[in-house]
């Protein structure tokens, strides 16, 4: 059974509560207080905001001698807590209590006017008692503004030779931060248990944020850990998103992979893990975001489009961390086959890593699976007034040398059907070559070859992009949320990377519903602010900007790529101007100089900006010959 916690809503956005009583500083007074709560003697619970369920899904009061529940509002009589039925609060005189628990923060104006009507000699206690210190808030009139629970996880590992790297920037002064903020991290091993907590002030507005679990270990005197990193960002403005590349790299020069943040809101199902191929072995990172441990059979696997689950026996302690290899519950399951992940929002977006025969491995990220979407009837309409519509581009690699490998990935319940069809356009924005996919049922989404595709037309091509695109001419419904896992296989050296993402509607002045989606602000989205982080001196970055367009809009984008150093300088620009329907594959080794890089230093990073047109952005890192890592970039 899922959570009973709410952690984002389309319409609402995130939840700030579920972050407030499962943050891991409050989850450790939360166990005090419970634990006194269950010594206390009889209690009685007023739960005035309907708060209690999620409250409860964290947290056991079992051992409690809770003798009432009371509330606020009349629609909710009828409901029950801990089994027992609901009262008006009118009622709590007649109480033989000896504590009263507000489920609430700051809950000093819900307890005020009901102060008279508590029994004489009760004591009365709220959540405000599981409380964050007020340094640590960014808003502290208000405990659940969502500003100040910016957190999110990530996956840190420093064993086996293999290592990784968080990095971002401080885009939050962007929003209107007075000053830059500061980010407490705690770091927990696989069985849950804190082995580190730290606090970094970002040393100046723009300035890049790198944590390197090398650095870390030896910082705190660790030996090899796998786990998570909780990252809490103090002080943030605009929004609480906390957005991240996180870096694989090894010992050794053929290790090397990336991925993207972990989306800070569990969900209850995600979807797009991939099967492996002959050869592989694939390890689904599960990471508890909670304080309460995942039990027996709460977690599960099923092929997609099959009914069948087939359920994890081991449990996960709080916060801890399990490596799932997939084939212990599919050992029959093979690429291109996927499987949905039946996640109960015990956890946030995982990360799934495939070990090649050969030594190698890559890391990428499941997708959110929707619930909560239906088709939408007047999608198939949108081509008279927004052109192509919805538009889901990816990078083609020169065909020479790479197999770009498509696999279209439903990503909500009511995707019985995707009807789609592929363009492939090179550098220019030529059109090359498409192939009508056909209305694929759920269970069975074509493998598309985009060599294979452009080999029977005799064309090769040294970069271009492909785009995905709704197609009816043989029927079926579509909701706007398509996906699709793009996969890139060196035939040189047996690298594999792939990543995966949604489509959007791009390049039109026309809205739909939150489309063409913006960071900053109402629809229609139609500017670009891409962060690009740059790898060590060992390794070369590349970026893969794209220009896709619903309808035809400038005819050339006017891009900047702007470099900075790690303290957030401006160093140098460099415009680039795309065609419409084209892309633009560049290294940071062969677009700035030696002098220019030398001057950003270590820990720099490339902002893309353009105010002309709204760019979708690939980024890597590669070892010529050895090993290349990508993922879908992140604005701000």
């Amino acid at each position: 059974m899922k959570l009973r916690i709410e952690t984002f809503s389309s319409v609402k956005g995130g939840s700030a509560f579920f972050k407030a009583i499962g943050h891991p500083l409050a989850a450790a007074k939360a166990h005090a207080l419970f634990a006194e709560l269950a010594a206390a003697g009889p209690l009685a619970l007023y739960d005035p905001l309907g708060l209690a369920p999620e409250l409860l899904s964290l947290y056991d009061l079992s051992q409690a001698d809770v003798r009432a529940a009371y509330v606020q509002k009349i629609e909710a009589l009828g409901d029950s807590i801990l089994g027992l039925a609901v009262q008006p609060i009118t009622q709590l005189p007649e109480a033989q209590v000896s504590t009263l628990l507000v489920i609430a923060f700051d809950a000093g104006r819900l307890i005020e006017p009901v102060r008279a009507l508590v029994p004489a000699g009760c004591r009365i206690v709220s959540l405000d008692a599981i409380r964050l210190p007020d340094t640590m808030l960014t808003n502290t009139r208000r405990y659940l503004d969502p500003l100040n629970f910016a957190t999110n996880f990530a996956f840190l590992r420093d064993a086996g030779g293999h290592h990784t790297r968080l990095v971002t920037s401080d885009y939050w002064s962007g929003w209107g931060a007075p000053k830059p903020p500061s980010v407490w991290f705690m770091l927990l091993a696989e069985n849950g248990c804190e082995l580190a907590q730290w606090q970094t002030t970002i040393p100046a507005r723009g300035a890049s944020l790198v944590v390197d679990s090398r650095e870390v270990r030896a910082r705190f005197g660790l030996g090899e850990f796998t786990g998570t990193l909780f990252v809490h960002v103090l002080g943030a403005a605009g929004h609480e998103v906390v957005k991240y590349a996180l870096d694989t790299y090894g010992d050794a020069d053929t290790v090397l992979s990336c991925t993207h943040d972990a989306n800070a809101w569990p969900s209850e199902l995600y979807a797009g893990l991939p099967a492996p191929a002959d050869g592989e072995r694939v390890v689904l990172w599960i990471q508890n975001s909670h304080p309460i441990a995942i039990p027996p059979h709460e977690i599960g696997l099923n092929l997609m489009g099959q009914d069948e689950i087939r359920w994890l026996e081991a449990s996960i302690p709080p916060f801890g961390t399990l490596a799932l290899d997939v084939a212990k519950l599919f050992p029959e399951v093979h690429w291109p086959q996927q499987m949905e992940i039946q996640a109960g929002k015990y956890f946030v977006r995982p990360r799934y890593e495939i070990f090649q025969r050969d030594g190698r491995s890559r890391i990428a990220h499941a997708n959110v699976e929707r619930n909560d979407l239906q088709p939408d009837p007047a999608i198939p309409s949108l081509a008279k007034l927004m052109g192509k519509g919805f538009v889901l581009p990816a990078p083609i690699f020169p065909t020479r040398r790479w197999r770009n490998l498509v696999l279209p990935t439903p990503m909500a319940t009511t995707q019985h059907s995707l009807p789609l069809a592929a363009k492939v356009y090179d550098a220019q924005g030529t059109l090359v070559a498409e192939q009508f996919l056909g209305n694929m049922p759920r269970n069975n989404c074509a493998l598309l070859d985009v060599n294979e595709l452009l080999s029977r037309q005799g064309i090769e091509l040294d970069y271009g992009h492909v785009e995905l695109t709704y197609d009816f001419r043989d029927g079926g419904q579509a909701d706007g949320w398509l996906h699709a896992l793009f996969r890139y296989i060196d035939n040189d050296c047996g690298h594999i990377a792939e990543t995966s993402f949604g489509a959007h509607v791009y390049n039109t002045p026309l809205t739909y519903k939150n489309e063409p989606q913006s960071y900053a602000g109402t629809p229609p989205g139609l500017s670009t602010r891409l962060f690009l982080r740059l790898g060590d001196a060992s390794m070369d970055s590349f970026c893969h900007l794209i220009y896709p367009a619903s309808t035809p809009w400038h005819p050339h984008s006017t891009t900047r790529l702007e470099l900075y150093d790690g303290m957030g300088q401006a160093i140098a620009s460099h415009t680039v101007h795309i065609p419409c329907s084209g892309s633009l594959h560049w290294r940071y080794s062969e677009t700035f100089d030696a002098l220019v890089r030398q001057a950003a230093g270590d820990n720099a990073y490339v902002l893309v900006r353009d105010t002309s047109c709204r760019l979708f952005g690939y980024h890597g890192l590669i070892r010529d010959g050895l090993a290349v890592a990508m993922d879908h970039m992140f604005g701000f």
